[in-house]
């Protein structure tokens, strides 16, 4: 089943990735009136869902990595510290968080794609601006 799931999630990354920057060159070439707006909308609404989605699944990552903290903090009782630190080691080296094809999901990992999507859409927007000028268009 995880597989399945890990599967459908790089998918909808990949997906997002790939939309995004076309939905900018349709708001480009259709312009910003109110009319032309409405056929892109949907797909602005999945990328940003997916986008909420995948910040979620990183703040899984980010709060295992506290769980050792925070079991090193907590007092036992006498005679624990030793099966306490086997515990915080245990936690440690088993690094629980989200993943997908083995890669640890982070907020991280999340921002830089969403730095590479940007940068797509800034390439993609100045081929748009630089076209529209050559040909006449305003």
């Amino acid at each position: 089943v995880s597989d399945s799931i890990e599967t459908c999630l790089l998918m909808l990354c990949i997906m997002v990735m790939c939309v995004v920057p076309l939905l900018v060159v349709d708001i480009g070439f259709l312009g910003l009136r109110g009319i032309h707006v409405l056929p892109v909308l949907p797909g602005w609404l999945v990328a940003s869902g997916v986008l909420y989605m995948l910040l979620l699944a990183s703040s899984i990552s980010e709060k295992c990595e506290r769980v050792p903290a925070l079991v090193n903090s907590m007092a036992f009782g006498e005679g624990t510290e030793q099966a306490r630190q086997q515990t915080v080691d245990y936690i440690t080296s088993s690094a629980a968080g989200f993943y997908i094809r083995g890669m640890r999901l982070t907020t991280s990992v999340v921002v830089k794609a969403l730095y590479v999507c940007f940068i797509l859409v800034a390439g993609l927007l100045t081929r748009l601006v630089s076209t529209n000028e050559s040909i006449g268009w305003r």
